[in-house]
């Protein structure tokens, strides 16, 4: 992936922490986010990109059963589990930050020892199958770009929401698709288990 400017994720320029998580505070967010995914609570704040427009109106996002529960489980709470990580453009370690394509790569090397391609284009060009978005699965891979181009993935966790690295400054986050920049450039979607 190349690096991008901020205005390519608008609302991305949030200060990056000065110092890693601590485990507790890793799993205690892990525990929240998770209780939140499980509980189908949508009461939350969402993070959104700036915008001036009014919020879009959010799909009824069905939940589709992956063909490997546990697989998909395993890859969705550690990708939650990452949520504050710094971005750092060619980063794949929670030590040293993530760029988008290092977080998939990592995550799925983590849970499953599975070895993905490694950047953005590749991904997307794997042998996969592309999902349309009302059969997302728990795991699957979502792609952002503009003209054609593939230039941003996350990892799908749920009800229409995906973890991913978003940009320099940024920290790894949890995003809604039906967020105005994020629904205007979904490009695609891969399925992985």
């Amino acid at each position: 992936m190349r690096a991008v400017s901020e205005t390519h994720y608008p609302g991305c320029g949030r200060a990056a922490p000065t110092r890693p998580l601590r485990r507790a505070a890793s799993l205690a967010c892990l525990g929240i986010a998770a209780a939140l995914l499980m509980s189908g609570c949508g009461g939350g704040k969402q993070v959104r990109p700036a915008s001036t427009q009014a919020p879009a109106p959010q799909r009824h996002w069905p939940v589709v059963a992956p063909s490997n529960p546990a697989a998909a489980n395993a890859v969705t709470i550690r990708a939650i589990g990452l949520v504050g990580t710094p971005y750092r453009y060619g980063g794949n370690t929670p030590e040293g930050g993530f760029d988008c394509s290092g977080l998939v790569n990592y995550v799925y090397s983590d849970m499953l020892d599975i070895r993905l391609p490694r950047t953005t284009r590749d991904l997307f060009a794997w042998q996969g199958p592309r999902i349309a978005p009302e059969k997302l699965a728990a795991g699957d891979l979502v792609f952002f770009g503009s003209r054609g181009g593939v230039t941003h993935v996350g990892i799908y966790v749920g009800e229409g929401r995906f973890v991913h690295a978003p940009s320099s400054g940024g920290t790894v986050r949890l995003d809604h698709l039906d967020g105005h920049y994020w629904r205007d450039h979904y490009t695609g979607s891969r399925r992985i288990l």
